[in-house]
């Protein structure tokens, strides 16, 4: 059985540990109403933009479209960009979406793929056990607090440029997409070039709309402009999905750690009580014995 100092040691360090948790989910929670009001936001436009990029690309997509609608011709070289946060000590918030970039790895790499990586985001650097010989890029996201379209855009430059000089064929987004603080779902979406059968898809939820809908200038023009537009307003929509995720699935984590600690604290102080009582009556027991052999 431990001592007593050691118990009295341990049960101030869990409450010190708990102060700070519970501090954390506090911050967390505060952060995370303006994150999740920013990633709901951000949705109706995203989506939005991808039906109109469904008709666009419909009607201007052919032998003369552009790469990012076209594609290179090819199939062979996918760039997953995986996102992920700066910070841990969020359950398992950038676990999850490490693990879905792996599984997607792993099924193309079945398939005689070659597979690269863009991580933006510390957390993401774990990918380097795994794949050592596979980091396309490793964006540092340190200096962004606060997720912006200015930053979603220097990823997309970034991206589209390596594209046009060959290094890739398809590129695949990976995040969190945030449902409640309780649920954040990984998911993994094409975006370069854009998914035609998803367009498609996007198209016949509203046909009639599509019908009458006229373009000035041309479409050609506007898809021109649309395209690289089109991918940085999907990875902006990635940051602000993950940094609602991140601030709901730290608050969960550390609330969870809260209660581990309360309830650690409780069984301490019974096994602290329970072996300060036995002191107790170990030195009755010989102040007694030796009184009777007096």
């Amino acid at each position: 059985m431990a001592s007593l100092k050691a118990l009295k040691i341990r049960i101030g360090s869990v409450k010190s540990t708990q102060k700070i948790t519970k501090a954390m989910k506090m911050v967390a929670a505060a952060k995370l109403r303006r994150a999740q009001d920013a990633a709901q936001n951000g949705r109706p436009y995203a989506e939005r933009l991808e039906r109109v990029m469904a008709s666009l690309a419909t009607r201007a997509g052919g032998p003369g479209a552009s790469p990012l609608l076209a594609g290179t011709g090819k199939d062979q070289v996918h760039l997953l960009v995986v996102a992920t946060s700066e910070r841990g000590l969020a359950g398992a918030f950038n676990s999850n979406i490490v693990r879905a970039a792996r599984r997607k790895a792993e099924e193309l790499s079945a398939q005689g793929k070659t597979v690269r990586f863009y991580i933006a985001g510390k957390k993401g650097r774990v990918l380097k056990r795994f794949f050592p010989t596979a980091i396309l890029a490793d964006r540092d996201m340190s200096a962004m607090k606060v997720a912006s379209f200015d930053d979603a855009k220097a990823i997309a430059d970034d991206l589209i440029a390596r594209f046009t000089a060959g290094e890739f064929d398809v590129a695949h987004l990976f995040f969190s997409k945030f449902q409640s603080a309780l649920a954040q779902v990984p998911t993994g979406i094409q975006i370069i070039p854009v998914p035609l059968a998803e367009q498609a898809a996007l198209k016949d939820v509203a046909p009639a709309a599509a019908a009458v809908t006229e373009y000035e200038p041309d479409e050609e023009s506007i898809l021109a402009d649309l395209l690289p537009r089109n991918i940085a307003v999907q990875i902006f929509r990635a940051l602000l999905e993950n940094a609602a995720s991140e601030q709901g699935s730290r608050m969960t984590a550390m609330d969870n750690a809260t209660r581990n600690a309360g309830d650690m604290i409780k069984r301490l102080s019974i096994q602290y009580n329970r072996a300060r009582q036995a002191a107790i009556t170990t030195e009755l027991v010989e102040i007694i014995s030796g009184a009777e052999a007096l």
